[in-house]
């Protein structure tokens, strides 16, 4: 059997979108053509309906989006991923500038890109003090042999997207 022309692929697209157009556009004008509180009724209906599937959507939605999230940041720290946080940063900034500059006509001054840039900086700086307390307080246990177990950072924003889980679920039912 001979594939279809992408030609073909494209007219039978532009049929069924066409068909879905009259079919909703019919339905809409023998809707209109019903009594007040049919309409009400109807309209009524079909927006519980949609409300409560965009519900479920956006559930099922957040619950694999939150999933990647945290599956990027556990791979992330186990070492299987390497993320270029620099250039993310800069890719958001320059985002940010364009976003900036389309809503108030102006983009921003040096002094925010300064501010960003110095931000950026000691953060970096604050991370790699802390990299070396770790080490630190790692060589130390191990010279000592005090194995007292501290929570990290990952440990907290697990346990609390549990915990935010647990409640979004509860509160969802």
């Amino acid at each position: 059997m001979a594939k279809p022309k992408v030609e073909d692929a494209a007219d039978d697209a532009k049929k069924v979108v066409d068909d879905a157009k009259n079919f909703i556009e019919k339905a809409i004008s023998d809707i209109g053509k019903t009594s007040a509180t049919k309409q009400l009724i109807l309209g009524t209906a079909s927006g519980w309906i949609t409300g409560f599937l965009t519900m479920k959507i956006g559930k099922i939605a957040a619950v694999g989006v939150g999933g990647g999230v945290i599956l990027l940041h556990i791979a992330s720290q186990k070492g299987y991923i390497d993320i270029n946080w620099d250039k993310i940063t800069k890719k958001v900034d320059k985002i940010t500038d364009k976003i900036e500059k389309e809503a108030t006509g102006k983009s921003p001054d040096w002094f925010n890109k300064v501010e960003r840039f110095v931000d950026r900086k000691l953060d970096k700086a604050e991370d790699l003090l802390k990299r070396k307390e770790v080490k630190a307080k790692r060589w130390y246990n191990n010279f000592v042999g005090d194995d007292h177990y501290r929570a990290t950072e990952s440990h907290v924003f697990l346990a609390s997207f549990v915990a935010g889980m647990a409640v979004g679920l509860i509160c969802g039912n």
